[in-house]
């Protein structure tokens, strides 16, 4: 595998003992794939701007008094190649590169363009879990059968998801077409908690986390936090989710469940704000930093 070096790699990692390949347990793949995008362009440049912005993440986590990439090693991938590849083609290639860190026994963390990639890291995951729940954070549904006439657009990843017969956890959605509504009715393998519920009941997170199995597989899209704190994605909502009520149940989620890997989708960099990139790179290594505290 050819992976970065502390010049370019997350967190910018100097000992390669901690981000080569062979002695990390956590990989981070990119896979800036951008086709279908339907708002605002720009996401395939995201993964590069979230390894950027977390060279300048600060290493100690104060809240779980650790260095956490000292605990397995960061391993930073060079991006994915797309030339040529769209829809199932580049669902497959995405397929084929979180098979192989599965099989060579690493926890994989992607960062995507948009959304369609979850689909092939979920493809993957389910060769090796059959049993894996996902769990989606999210503004949109992302259910439509289609969308401009594609199946494999970032708003029916979810419904690809649902093809494969895989339970779906979905938080924080305020954005959706009626069909997509009617799904979730229909559908006993879709628990979507709505923000506008999630704001009046205060046992959200405890009703969430009973709906997941035991072996569960992380989708992050970036609009699922509020465009206040995180403004730079492609299809942007008001009364998204709040970084402590977020990170907070996904705490819970990585200590009560068998995470098996996660990915973050959907950012847009803006010129000259980097607030998006650096809270989504904080995130990634917060996630990281649950994950070390499994036994």
């Amino acid at each position: 595998m050819k992976y970065y070096n502390h010049k370019k790699n997350f967190l910018a990692i100097e000992n390669e003992e901690l981000y080569s390949y062979e002695n990390s347990r956590y990989v981070i793949q990119s896979a800036p794939y951008e086709y279908t995008s339907s708002y605002l362009a720009g996401s395939n440049k995201g993964p590069a701007a979230i390894i950027n912005a977390s060279q300048f993440v600060e290493l100690y986590d104060e809240e779980l008094d650790q260095e956490s990439y000292l605990k397995g090693g960061i391993c930073t991938l060079k991006p994915m190649d797309f030339k040529g590849l769209h829809d199932l083609k580049a669902v497959k290639h995405i397929e084929k590169h979180t098979r192989q860190l599965l099989a060579d026994n690493k926890f994989p963390i992607t960062l995507g363009a948009e959304h369609t990639i979850t689909y092939g890291t979920v493809r993957a995951v389910k060769q090796f879990v059959p049993d894996v729940h996902v769990l989606q954070i999210d503004a949109h549904s992302d259910l439509r059968q289609e969308y401009h006439g594609n199946k494999y657009s970032h708003a029916s990843v979810m419904a690809r998801v649902h093809d494969l017969e895989v339970p779906l956890t979905q938080i924080g959605i305020r954005a959706q077409c009626i069909e997509e509504a009617q799904l979730i009715k229909d559908s006993k393998n879709i628990h979507t908690f709505y923000a506008h519920d999630i704001r009046s009941n205060p046992n959200w997170a405890k009703d969430a986390l009973k709906t997941l199995g035991k072996n569960v597989y992380v989708s992050i899209d970036a609009d699922g936090f509020d465009p206040s704190i995180v403004p730079a994605v492609g299809t942007a909502e008001p009364n998204g989710m709040m970084w402590n009520e977020t990170i907070q149940f996904l705490k819970e989620v990585f200590a009560k469940k068998n995470v098996v890997g996660f990915d973050v989708v959907e950012i847009a960099p803006v010129k000259g704000n980097i607030l998006t990139e650096y809270t989504m790179a904080k995130l990634v290594y917060k996630l990281i930093g649950y994950q070390t505290l499994k036994k």
